[in-house]
């Protein structure tokens, strides 16, 4: 009788361990969802990096023109 309610206890268990977790998918869809903003703001940040170093290439262009 006690190895059968042992039997059942870990029956029970093993299959609640093997329940549906639903929580682990939501998380990967908010890391997506807050990815896109991340990226956006790279974009502009890449954009702004871009067009200081072709001020900057233009400045050093100036600056070697007038030391000849």
């Amino acid at each position: 009788m006690k190895q059968s309610l042992l039997v059942a206890a870990l029956l029970a268990v093993a299959l609640t361990a093997c329940g549906k977790k639903e929580e682990a998918p939501a998380a990967a869809s908010a890391v997506v969802e807050a990815s896109a903003p991340v990226e956006a703001a790279a974009s502009e940040v890449a954009s702004a990096v871009e067009a200081a170093a072709s001020d900057v290439a233009a400045a050093a262009s100036e600056v070697a023109s007038a030391a000849k």
